[in-house]
């Protein structure tokens, strides 16, 4: 447990003395900026003072009254400041204890307990109709993000890709990827204006000619069918080998397609007939009477299935598999779509809070100061693969998780190719690489895991930023937030190269204090690892 953790259950437990009924979650603590001025500080005193009627400095006073009866291995010294505030000042030695646990613990520092929930996270999910562009790439860092945090905090997790292969969209497909094919044979090219237009179908179906000739010329049924199945086939493909490339992986690969034959649909509006009224025709469900802000069709006019109604039996069928909480990561066109779905599950029974969604926003790209236009079906869009390739997997996956996912993201092509202290990845990469230097050049020194020599105020800020990592963790997992993780290896990567700038670390002439700071610099190289790690980011020993 972390000294932060710790001094929460303290907090509360000592409120609790005194009347105040307060879980240690809901202590708000906050690091000294001034070291004169302790460690942490709380302002639980000056929260409850008008519930209890007295002067925040009188309950201060208890509050430490209190604290002192409780704890003898983790504070030191404890001041009143200001209207209220409680400073703390921690034991030297419950900072430098630190570093045995990690450089112990290694990968594993920061994990934590394991806990029973099942947690499925559904990301990305694009239509097998052409290149991934810009804002699967977002989905796709936002999500795997997520569930390297939910699985680092303990957490059951599933990653999950939804195929779209049936419906309009998949008819375009085929369509498009015929009339490529017929091009080929020096028939006029004859597209919709809702077909795809991309380049990358013309590859496609260059290789529908190589390997089968003229076969699929006459235009039948066999011959719908194949374009259909062949385009997936390949697009899918180029998606599953993108998203390899980009360290993100499924557990599981559910088909749209084995959702409608698989009867699932017509069981599913069975179930939900209470809910259900026709009007004109169609068939509406009763969303509105939940969550939503109107009733949803589900049957059309013409007897066909709304797009709605296989995402529901969707739904249904991840429930079905045990799952504690479903997590959607959608664009930010979504937002209407969750109140419906939650509606739907509420009709079977499950809570509102069984599904929750991350909306992620749009990305503009900005090279040499001018937007970079995109568009998606003219061909001449930045598409996913072409910027990882151009800037690289880590600069992409760094830039994508630093900022929230609600908020717009404005990526800066020129500052993620730059190899300075302004580039955030190459900052915290450089830091992890010169911990390994610094290593490597004290190899010779036995590392002193008490690291009891350590104290300036450099070394102890760092000690305490590390000890912050598994309650970092906790949060950003709960809140699904990678930018605060992102947030926190800037942090300790400025905390690190500050650290160096002022405290000399090879010293032959005193080889204990070289061997209490080369543990705390292996204990910085593991937590930045660590970190890097829950956003897929590398962490070179070399730059």
């Amino acid at each position: 447990m972390d000294n932060e953790t710790k001094l929460k259950q303290l907090i509360a437990e000592a409120a609790k003395a005194i009347g105040i009924d307060i879980k240690p979650e809901e202590v708000v603590i906050d690091h000294s900026k001034d070291a004169s001025h302790g460690d942490y500080s709380t302002n639980v005193a000056m929260r409850y003072a008008k519930a209890l009627h007295k002067a925040p400095r009188d309950i201060a006073n208890e509050l430490s009254a209190e604290l002192t009866k409780l704890d003898d291995s983790l504070i030191e010294k404890i001041e009143i400041a200001g209207p209220g505030f409680i400073n703390f000042f921690l034991k030297h030695a419950s900072l430098t204890s630190l570093i045995k646990k990690i450089l112990e613990e290694g990968k594993n520092y920061g994990k934590g307990a394991q806990k029973p929930t099942k947690i499925n996270v559904e990301f990305v999910s694009a239509n097998p109709t052409g290149d991934l562009h810009l804002g699967h790439t977002r989905c796709a860092v936002v999500g795997d993000d997520i569930c390297r945090l939910y699985e680092k905090a303990g957490y059951q997790v599933t990653r999950e890709y939804y195929l779209n292969d049936c419906g309009n969209q998949i008819e375009h497909l085929g369509h498009s990827l015929r009339g490529r094919y017929h091009e080929l044979f020096g028939e006029g090219l004859q597209l919709d204006e809702d077909d795809y237009h991309g380049e990358d179908l013309i590859q496609i179906a260059k290789s529908i000619k190589e390997e089968f000739g003229d076969k699929y010329l006459v235009d039948n049924q066999e011959s719908h069918d194949f374009f259909i199945a062949y385009g997936i086939e390949k697009e899918f493909g180029k998606i599953k080998k993108d998203m390899a490339d980009f360290g993100v992986r499924f557990d599981v690969l559910s088909k749209e397609s084995d959702i409608r034959k698989g009867g699932a649909i017509e069981k599913t509006l069975e179930e939900l007939k209470p809910f259900t009224y026709v009007q004109e025709g169609a068939t509406f469900l009763k969303t509105s009477d939940f969550l939503d802000d109107k009733d949803r069709p589900v049957i059309k006019k013409d007897g066909c299935y709304t797009y709605f109604a296989p995402d529901i039996a969707y739904h249904y069928n991840k429930m079905s598999r045990g799952f504690d909480l479903l997590v959607d990561v959608l664009g930010s066109d979504h937002h209407g779509y969750i109140g419906r779905m939650k509606s739907a599950l509420m009709m079977k029974g499950y809570s509102e809070k069984a599904l929750e969604a991350e909306f992620v926003q749009v990305v503009r790209v900005y090279k040499d100061g001018v937007e970079v236009k995109m568009s998606k079906r003219t061909g001449k869009a930045i598409t996913h693969r072409e910027l990882v390739e151009e800037v690289g997997k880590d600069a992409v996956r760094y830039f994508f998780a630093e900022r929230a996912a609600s908020a717009h993201l404005d990526f800066n092509y020129n500052l993620a190719t730059e190899q300075s202290s302004t580039n955030p990845v190459y900052y915290a990469q450089y830091a992890h690489a010169r911990c390994a230097s610094i290593l490597e050049l004290g190899k010779d020194f036995a590392l002193d895991e008490t690291a009891s020599l350590l104290k300036e105020e450099s070394e102890m800020s760092i000690l305490k930023h590390l000890n912050d990592f598994p309650s970092m963790i906790e949060s950003a997992a709960a809140s699904r937030s990678p930018n605060k993780v992102a947030a926190y290896i800037h942090k300790l990567a400025e905390l690190f190269h500050e650290f160096y700038s002022k405290c000399r670390v090879i010293d032959k002439e005193n080889v204990a204090l070289t061997a209490s700071r080369l543990a705390l610099i292996k204990s910085c190289k593991i937590v930045l690892e660590n970190a890097l790690d829950l956003l897929g980011v590398s962490a070179p020993d070399k730059m």
